[in-house]
């Protein structure tokens, strides 16, 4: 019997919807079934992100499609990391998160305009200066609570602006409905990582509510990303 191809994606908005409700618990009892469903996440997305491309016959898809499942897979092994306490695995989410931000901007660099087309640089300049204002000053605040972290945290701020840039600087031969849906999901990804240095240097208590607000933009901005890459590798083998 063939799976319906709209299981995994309803799928993974439950399971993102109950671990955000989970997450914005105050009961150490029910927070800890956060170890299930967490981990759960990103295997099922990228089974929905597979399965909206390969029943499609579209086994193909280059290095948009190749870089999009290593960074959920790197991101499945940061959620992993930060159910952990202390800073080892503050530091092991973070070094996770930096590779999928990394695989993320390789993908979109090969689906974006000619480096020649200087059109549409206005999700460029602005993170750039979401760079200059926020990194800095997030690594301050970082850097107060461990020596450790700050130079990890400017570099991961450098690296989740440069994937927030590239998202903005898709070929505009992609569905402009594709290349929207991108761009929201990395803008969430940029908030949700935006909250959750706010909560772990800046705000002087983790609230749960602050949890939740970190994972209900994560879990939206990685379903929106897979969303828009689907759309895109199928227009690209459409042509």
């Amino acid at each position: 019997m063939r799976v319906p191809r709209a299981l995994a994606p309803t799928a993974y908005v439950a399971l993102a919807a109950a671990d955000t409700a989970l997450a914005a618990s105050s009961s150490p009892t029910t927070r800890r079934f956060r170890m299930v469903t967490k981990p759960l996440l990103m295997p099922l997305l990228g089974t929905a992100f597979a399965t909206s491309l390969g029943d499609r016959g579209l086994h193909g898809g280059g290095r948009l499609r190749g870089g999009t499942v290593v960074a959920q897979a790197l991101s499945g092994v940061g959620d992993i990391a930060l159910l952990g306490k202390g800073e080892p695995a503050f530091l092991g989410g973070l070094g996770a998160f930096f590779g999928a931000h990394i695989a993320y901007t390789a993908a979109f660099t090969d689906a974006a305009r000619p480096p020649s087309d200087h059109s549409s640089m206005t999700g460029v300049h602005a993170a750039a200066a979401t760079f200059a204002l926020v990194g800095p000053a997030m690594a301050w605040a970082a850097g107060q609570k461990s020596s450790t972290l700050r130079l990890p945290v400017l570099a991961y701020a450098g690296i989740l602006s440069a994937m927030f840039a590239a998202s903005t600087r898709l070929d505009p031969s992609i569905p402009a409905s594709a290349r929207n849906t991108v761009v929201a999901g990395t803008t969430l990804f940029l908030a949700s990582d935006s909250i959750l240095g706010m909560r772990e240097f800046v705000l002087p208590e983790k609230s749960p509510l602050t949890d939740a607000a970190v994972m209900a933009t994560y879990t939206a901005g990685q379903g929106l990303i897979a969303a828009g890459v689907s759309q895109a590798v199928r227009s690209r083998a459409a042509r």
